[in-house]
């Protein structure tokens, strides 16, 4: 992560924190590689209080600086916008709405960014990725993405290594895009199932094929636009 920024000529790094687990990862890494140089940004929307509480309480007890930005009007004088230009109200759960908020989260993100000249740090981890359990131009839309390569358990093994509470580390995963939702039943996969095929180990024929499926309909979140071949 330091030679990331070295090389990008940052002087260190922003990142969302949630109050989940994965952020709290990054928020434990991001100390250590950038010191008191490192952000985080509190910016609930529309969010549990306890999730808030949880990410405050990390902050503090990593020491990192951090804002708390509340993106709740911000969503809703967008959605007030497209009510205005005639675009019929879905439900919270639509992804076309809870997209939204991890898009605005983006944008608060680099505007930060550029203002302290820091690289964006995301927090999605290697299910995530493979399977493309991320909002495109959102949480996935960072500079670097220093767990990339670790299961969700590594992920856990390693935050309770560096020191985040065992409350967090246990904690039922969500993205918090809508009120009790939850990684797995969105999914439609478990974490233990995820790690498993990433590792080469036994599944079942329905978690198999589930994964193969959601990998094979995410390409594109995992590529850059396509271009057309040179005339």
């Amino acid at each position: 992560m330091r030679d990331r920024a070295r090389e990008a000529g940052a002087r260190g790094g922003v990142f969302g924190l949630s109050g989940g687990l994965d952020s709290a990862l990054v928020l434990a890494l991001a100390k250590k590689a950038y010191g008191r140089e490192c952000l985080a940004l509190i910016m609930p929307c529309h969010s549990l209080q306890e999730d808030v509480d949880d990410a405050l309480d990390l902050a503090r007890l990593f020491d990192c600086p951090y804002r708390v930005v509340d993106l709740g009007p911000a969503y809703d004088a967008l959605l007030a916008s497209f009510r205005d230009a005639g675009v019929p109200r879905v439900s919270e759960s639509s992804l076309a709405e809870a997209n939204l908020k991890p898009r605005l989260r983006m944008a608060t993100w680099y505007y930060y960014a550029s203002l302290m000249n820091y690289l964006v740090v995301g927090c999605s981890n290697r299910d995530e990725l493979y399977v493309g359990y991320t909002t495109k131009h959102g949480d996935s839309g960072v500079d670097i993405m220093p767990l990339a390569n670790l299961t969700k358990a590594e992920v856990k093994r390693m935050a309770a290594f560096l020191g985040v509470p065992e409350r967090i580390v246990e904690r039922v995963p969500s993205a918090g895009l809508w009120k009790g939702q939850t990684d797995e039943e969105e999914m439609g996969i478990t974490y233990r199932d995820l790690d498993s095929y990433l590792l080469g180990q036994p599944v079942s024929d329905e978690a198999r094929e589930k994964i193969e499926r959601r990998h094979r309909n995410s390409e594109h979140k995992r590529r850059m636009p396509p271009v057309p071949d040179k005339f």
